[in-house]
């Protein structure tokens, strides 16, 4: 919905609920008789008065998305307001990633209530965009002279930096050399609006109705039409101790919290893979048994039955997903590869000859009668053809009959990928 410019009377009328709802609660606290106390708060939130107490204190605060407070709550230096690099581009994630970052609010505490004021919406705009674009509609709400005008000017500059930028011996700071005789003096500070973004992200995708519900659909054991994430090993750090306004508005606003998803190497587990002795050909129900071959097979049976044209981006999407059934059968193949060699040469072994040939190369060093049989056959042929048949019986459905023209062209897939295995082996 196109946002539309406020009137003087919407915006005197925010400005009148957001006073009183915040004189109200502590004309209640008063006790009968504590009639000067009651008159003076009543002055003090008149919107003259307290619009101009609270430009005098906005320069008490800044607006920022990285702050300098998470690395030591006196750290006394500049805190930046940034939308991050945008030379960082999509490989990492940044400041730079969000489309509308979050503001934090860092400075005195006390003062925090100025921005909640400048945080008041009318029709969709702030009244900080309000006074950061000079609006007449503003500057009639607060009085039309100049006053309203060098509040608005106070207001406005909320963003400013307030001097050159600056680090602090209590901030992180990292000496940088360039050349043999100078440095640059990094000074890392705390992204809290991308800290923000995360916060929330895993907020709503533990604790949401949406994800309740599909938590609970799951341990029911029913559908649901929609999943949940999980976070296992989440770590919580915190920042502020039992006063995280102090840190920064939003570093309240997450209880001092800040969740750290794991940064850890990936733990290996090997499901103890054994040599395919039991089997004629690994093209079969064997091979069906790895996950990393069956999903993108299945996903391209499953696109191909959906798709009846044949331009560029569908033969792109199938080249993909058949490249990626290749890669992880050479994958495969070179775990088996790494088993203890010979296994081949068990009498159980019923794997045919070119795939023992391809799966077992470390037996040829052992058995001279297995290395002259392997060097005198082209079973890289036998290979290609058995994976190229076995492609097409998976892909063949009504939808999807797979004739020579198909059966050729996987086979060839294959064959370009083996191309530089069979370097490999021509150097044995």
């Amino acid at each position: 919905m196109a946002q539309t410019h406020p009137r003087t009377e919407e915006i005197k009328s925010v400005i009148r609920h957001f006073l009183n709802s915040r004189l109200q609660p502590k004309l209640d606290k008063l006790k009968q008789g504590e009639e000067e106390k009651r008159r003076k708060l009543i002055e003090e939130h008149e919107p003259r008065s307290w619009i101009a107490d609270a430009a005098r204190r906005v320069s008490q605060i800044r607006r920022v998305t990285h702050a300098i407070k998470y690395s030591h709550p006196d750290a006394k230096g500049s805190s930046l307001f940034s939308a991050g690099n945008p030379a960082a581009g999509e490989v990492l994630v940044g400041t730079h990633s969000l489309a509308a970052p979050a503001a934090d609010v860092v400075g005195n505490a006390a003062a925090l209530d100025v921005y909640k004021f400048l945080r008041l919406e009318v029709n969709g705009t702030s009244l900080l965009d309000l006074a950061q674009s000079a609006s007449d509609a503003l500057r009639d709400a607060f009085g039309a002279d100049e006053d309203a005008k060098t509040w608005m000017k106070a207001f406005a500059s909320i963003d400013d930096l307030g001097g050159a930028p600056a680090s602090h011996k209590l901030a992180k700071q990292t000496y940088w050399p360039v050349d043999d005789d100078s440095y640059h003096l990094l000074a890392p500070l705390f992204p809290s609006s991308l800290v923000q973004y995360q916060y929330e992200r895993i907020h709503h995708d533990r604790f949401s109705d949406e994800a309740r519900t599909a938590r609970e659909a799951r341990n029911r054991n029913e559908p649901c039409s929609h999943g949940y994430r999980e976070y296992p090993n989440l770590a919580i750090i915190k920042f502020g101790g039992t006063k995280p306004q102090n840190i920064s508005q939003l570093n309240s606003e997450r209880h001092g919290e800040a969740w750290l998803l794991p940064s850890l190497p990936p733990q290996w587990t090997s499901r103890g893979l054994k040599p395919p002795c039991h089997v004629e050909s690994i093209f079969g129900r064997w091979i069906l048994g790895f996950r990393a071959i069956r999903q993108p097979l299945f996903m391209l049976r499953d696109f191909l039955k959906k798709t009846g044209h044949n331009n560029l981006a569908i033969r792109n999407k199938r080249a993909e997903l058949t490249r990626q059934i290749i890669d992880e059968l050479l994958m495969l193949a070179i775990r088996i590869q790494q088993l203890p060699s010979g296994w081949s040469a068990d009498p159980e072994c019923r794997l045919s000859r070119a795939e023992q040939f391809w799966l077992d190369p470390g037996r040829a060093g052992e058995d001279e009668d297995f290395a002259a049989a392997r060097a005198a056959t082209d079973w890289r042929e036998d290979i290609t053809d058995g994976f190229s048949r076995w492609l097409n019986k998976q892909l063949r459905s009504d939808k999807t009959p797979m004739a020579d023209a198909e059966r050729q062209h996987w086979r060839k897939e294959l064959d370009d990928e083996l191309c530089l295995l069979r370097e490999e082996l021509h150097h044995d």
